[in-house]
């Protein structure tokens, strides 16, 4: 049976272009889909894109910095990808690139015509609007290069405001703003091919988005089934499918036949978790599942893994997670609310259309 091929991602380099935002698009969009599993089970899942760095040719080169790019394929190489990004350029604010990148532009162009997703970051919309693809069409840039769109680019609708910005047939001209505007943009694509779920794993992983509360609200508390006492094995797989259970401990220890005492010394000597802390564990993390992705109130959620009392529950959501779940599920559904507008936005456009 043949592998499903994974969707391809071109990262366009040029000389101008800065190594951070280049090797952080490729680090999060290469480990997407592989990296958690990875850092939970010790096994990598499956990655949710192929990640090929691309330039006008193979040639190695030297980036805005002086750090060395070796593309992995040259633009002339491919017929298709299925998203294009043109990552950040170096550009002095009063020289627009005009008659710069020839190739790249009818590279771009031609991957827009075959149904590719174009993307930029920063000032990689420079380009986009060189080559014409941006013309009565809203976009975004770094906010230093709102006169020369003005000066250069007058068909361009510049969006200041916005970090993201979708345009054109089926949006699929996505403009990213500044140079950190990158992470956005990888959560977006994670979301559009990999889903919500990936998206918010992805930046758990790698701590993206707003990190003044700390490590704590990223962390996934998933600890791994042990295989040395089958006993506690087995009382680990129940759990998982039962965590919400009445005196879940004690029904764990009435399952092994063994003593409440017994229960728990062997219990934390193969996991290293008191029971009572590993089912609350489970418990924290489904809540934080309910609260990225459903509608419910916090009480239901509570009720949904176990907890009868909203102040209980909310008192040792704070302490495990650093976040109430109010400010847990605000810090989190930025992202639902990103797929809903790029949702609402192509839905529009293919109304438009007919």
């Amino acid at each position: 049976m043949a592998a499903t091929k994974l969707p391809r991602i071109c990262l366009l380099t040029t000389p101008e272009t800065s190594a951070s935002l280049l090797y952080g698009l490729f680090d999060v969009l290469t480990t997407a889909g592989s990296i958690v599993p990875e850092m939970l089970q010790g096994t990598p899942g499956h990655q949710v894109f192929e990640v090929r760095i691309v330039a006008a040719s193979t040639a190695p080169f030297r980036c805005y910095g002086n750090i060395l790019i070796e593309p992995a394929l040259g633009i002339a190489d491919i017929d298709r990808t299925d998203v294009a990004i043109v990552c950040d350029m170096y550009q002095p604010i009063n020289q627009p690139p005009h008659g710069r990148y020839n190739h790249e532009i009818a590279w771009l162009r031609r991957m827009y015509k075959g149904g590719a997703i174009l993307a930029s970051v920063c000032t990689g919309s420079l380009l986009l609007a060189e080559a014409g693809l941006l013309d009565g069409l809203e976009a975004v840039c770094h906010w230093a290069y709102r006169d020369m769109f003005r000066d250069h680019y007058p068909s361009v609708k510049l969006n200041d405001k916005s970090i993201l910005c979708f345009a054109g047939a089926d949006s699929r001209i996505v403009t990213a703003g500044g140079t950190m505007s990158w992470q956005d943009l990888t959560l977006h694509l994670i979301t559009h091919f990999g889903g919500h779920k990936q998206a918010v794993l992805t930046a758990k992983a790698f701590l993206m988005g707003d990190r003044s509360d700390g490590q704590r609200s990223f962390a996934i508390m998933a600890p791994r089934t042990q295989k040395s006492d089958g006993v506690i094995a087995d009382s680990q797989t129940w759990i998982a499918e039962n965590y919400a259970c009445d005196n879940p401990v004690a029904s764990m220890a009435n399952r092994a036949g063994l003593t409440s005492r017994t229960f728990a010394r062997r219990f934390r000597t193969s996991t290293g978790y008191e029971p009572i802390d590993y089912v609350q564990c489970l418990r924290i993390e489904e809540a934080k599942q309910l609260l990225e992705t459903m509608e419910l109130s916090i009480e239901d959620v509570g009720h949904a893994v176990g907890y009868e009392d909203p102040t209980s529950f909310r008192r040792l959501f704070k302490r495990k997670v650093g976040l109430t779940p109010a400010a847990y599920r605000r810090k989190f559904s930025t992202l639902v609310s990103l797929t809903n507008a790029v949702t609402d936005k192509m839905s529009d456009n293919t109304l438009r259309q007919r």
